[in-house]
């Protein structure tokens, strides 16, 4: 099997399972944080999803990725090379997924061990609302996770993780001076709503480009 027709097939299986699951072009685009152009091009035959993104579609459709890849008058045994390459890319995919899940998992449980840490250090020592050290490990988890993705160039989540260090910020400057100093400063989270407008824009300017551009 040559490239163009794996193309050709691959865009074929795309467009078959995604009407069994009752999705549009938009639809699809959405859950896989692509843009509905991207779509249109893998189901044309003009571009092909990378290996992690053809993981997500057979997750999404209910099949391997075999699936997606085989002609349905093909035999199994008749497998092509190039299948078997793409069989032998998405396993060592799932695996650096899954390291990278222990890795962030790791990194969370190190972010509230060391919060805890402070509370029992502070609350041994007799220093009152020691607690708060709580609120600090949100935004400092969500900086470590955003970190490590942007690191490993995975952007998926760069969004959430963005506004949960600016709302967790927010949340833990009100509790302090509500605490230490009495002082409700519950406007301080009006800053937040120009913040996550801004924070939107930013993705939404940027995200669609990029997926063109992975996806040539």
């Amino acid at each position: 099997m040559n490239d163009e027709k794996l193309k050709y097939q691959l865009g074929a299986n795309i467009v078959l399972y995604r009407k069994r699951i009752g999705l549009t072009q938009a639809g699809l685009a959405e859950k896989l944080s692509y843009s509905d152009k991207a779509v249109s091009k893998w189901e044309r035959g003009e571009s092909v999803p990378d290996v992690l993104t053809l993981v997500q579609l057979a997750e999404l459709f209910g099949v391997t990725v075999n699936d997606l890849l085989l002609d349905p008058d093909a035999l199994p045994e008749h497998t092509s090379k190039v299948e078997k390459v793409m069989e032998k890319a998405v396993e060592k995919t799932l695996k650096r997924k899954a390291d990278k899940g222990i890795i962030l998992g790791l990194s969370t449980v190190l972010v509230w061990f060391v919060a805890l840490l402070i509370f029992v250090v502070l609350s041994t020592i007799g220093l009152p609302k020691s607690w708060i050290a709580f609120f600090y490990a949100i935004p400092a988890n969500a900086i470590v996770l955003l970190t490590l993705r942007s690191a490993w160039h995975d952007f998926r989540w760069n969004r959430l993780l963005v506004s949960a260090i600016m709302w967790g910020s927010l949340l833990s400057i009100h509790v302090t001076l509500l605490v230490f100093f009495n002082f409700n400063a519950w406007k301080i989270f009006l800053l937040g709503i120009p913040g996550q407008i801004a924070v939107f824009l930013w993705f939404r300017m940027f995200r669609p480009a990029d997926k063109e551009i992975d996806n040539g």
